[in-house]
């Protein structure tokens, strides 16, 4: 039931009729295959290009394999709950809108705050890494034209191309997007299948032997003071390289190549059968990439000695090209630069999607000025999107990406622990509310969920932390400002009225 003050909760009734408010209306054009081209394309990024072979070098050895299953289940249970809300709640706004029907608005706020963190940081910093890729491709094309330039204050024009061309995309329309994307998905998913099928021929089975390194104190998964894990900085413990507990530190490392499938949730309000296609590309976009990062996993590990795939003195890491190299294979760097330069196109333009949604929720709710909700004749928020363009333009042009990078790795497993525990709430408040999916055993997988998650959490170093919590400090200041003093459902007398029944939604055609 609705409450008072910062607990006061937006019905599922009430999230469901403001989608039909005019003004503010998403077009519903979206499939299960959508959907799971979405997942796909913002899934597999850098991290299937990078980061396997240098986890597997510097921390886990073959074994780096397994960490991406532990990884991959801990992503699986929590998008178990995902997978229930969104066909629950077909409502923008992904953990935003969940949180704000189970925890209330000051919750809503905070995981909605921390959601603009994940999405608007991690766009920025992959647009520069698409950059740094282009003049990597351009040179291997004999071109040496560098993408930043500038002394002092340096200019990214390659992250402000990618972003502009992009945010007109967006506008223009998400169903076009997603042919877009499934253009651009269907490139690099192609890559990703050459190197498996490319690299079986060079695997060599005394490679896998140890498949779990015998453990070295120290190196790369130690640190010191707040560099160090909030689980080191608690107990004491230094960590180590290799060995089961090296493998177990990987799986918190690979869990980020995993990023991003939530961000399938945010398209709900956009989808023609949310009930059905919303959990389709949800685990469906999940299993895919979980198959492809394992077999890369057991490829590079198999064609080069774990040894040889760590982060060289200078700096340098190991990377898909570097395995095909050693082997001299050189054609393949040029093929895998251009899968990757693929591959992080549509992770942008995804995570800029869910950022755009994420705030177009909170706005149609007061949180932010109405006026933000507005969607435009192609039927997307275009004011919205058109701010985050320029916001993410300017981040990515002329800032560095740096540590702000785990930042987003923080808020997402914070995202996903209020979203796993909202399942469990749901299901004693509102038991009478029709599920298009349901988790199973309930509570037990989303206490599982939590679990994972929490000691994902704890393996961050303690300066993320900080900063996080200084981020999370800044959104509490708004809340009290601007949002609590404008909210739709404060207005509303704080759920007084009461709320139209539910109404079953998915099968409305296209506007």
């Amino acid at each position: 039931m609705p409450g008072n003050g910062l607990w006061r909760t937006k019905s599922i009734e009430q999230s469901i009729a403001d989608t039909d408010e005019p003004g503010t209306k998403l077009r519903k054009d979206l499939t299960a295959w959508d959907l799971t081209v979405f997942g796909v394309a913002v899934v597999i990024g850098a991290g299937i290009f990078t980061l396997t072979a240098s986890t597997a070098g510097n921390i886990a050895g073959p074994s780096v394999s397994l960490s991406f299953v532990l990884a991959a289940i801990a992503c699986a249970l929590a998008a178990l709950c995902y997978a229930e809300f969104a066909s629950t709640v077909p409502v923008a706004g992904s953990a935003y809108t969940f949180s704000y029907a189970t925890f209330g608005e000051f919750a809503a706020w905070i995981i909605g705050w921390d959601l603009v963190l994940e999405f608007a940081v991690g766009s920025a910093a992959v647009a520069k890494g698409w950059s740094a890729y282009l003049q990597t491709t351009l040179g291997l094309m004999g071109l040496d034209v560098k993408t930043e330039v500038g002394d002092g204050i340096k200019f990214d024009w390659g992250a402000v191309l990618l972003v502009g061309v992009l945010t007109v995309l967006l506008v223009i329309g998400t169903k076009l997007s997603s042919r877009v994307s499934a253009v651009i998905t269907a490139i690099k998913v192609a890559v990703v299948l050459l190197v498996i099928v490319l690299g079986i021929s060079y695997i060599k089975a005394e490679n896998y032997s140890p498949f779990i390194p015998p453990a070295a104190e120290g190196g790369p998964a130690a640190h010191t003071g707040v560099e160090q894990s909030l689980f080191s900085l608690i107990t004491g413990y230094s960590g180590s390289t290799y060995g089961v507990l090296g493998m177990l530190a990987a799986a918190s490392i690979v869990f980020f190549a995993f990023i991003g499938f939530d961000v399938v949730a945010t398209t709900a309000e956009e989808t023609k059968n949310p009930q059905k296609a919303v959990p389709r590309g949800i685990l469906g976009s999940l299993a895919i990439v979980t198959v492809l990062y394992v077999a890369v996993t057991l490829v590079i590990t198999g064609m080069v000695p774990y040894k040889e795939l760590a982060t060289q003195p200078d700096g340098t890491r190991a990377t898909l090209a570097s395995a095909f190299a050693q082997n001299g294979v050189d054609w393949a760097a040029t093929v895998i630069s251009v899968g990757a330069l693929a591959g992080l196109t549509t992770v942008v333009m995804v995570l800029m999607l869910g950022q755009s949604r994420v705030l177009f929720a909170m706005s149609r709710d007061g949180l932010l000025p109405r006026k933000l909700a507005k969607t435009g004749s192609h039927g997307t928020p275009t004011r919205i999107t058109i701010i985050i363009g320029v916001l993410v333009s300017i981040a990515a042009g002329f800032f560095p990406a740096g540590k702000l990078e785990e930042m987003v790795n923080v808020g997402t497993l914070f995202a996903f622990i209020l979203v796993s525990a909202g399942v469990m709430v749901l299901r004693k408040t509102r038991p009478d509310l029709s599920r298009g999916f349901r988790v199973p055993l309930v509570p037990f997988v989303p206490i599982l969920a939590i679990l994972a998650c929490l000691w994902l959490m704890l393996n961050l170093t303690a300066l993320t932390w900080i900063r996080f919590l200084i981020w999370m400090a800044l959104g509490v200041v708004v809340y009290f400002v601007y949002s609590r003093r404008n909210s739709v459902l404060g207005k509303r007398g704080e759920g007084a009225v009461e709320p139209e029944p539910v109404v079953k939604r998915g099968e409305e055609p296209g506007l």
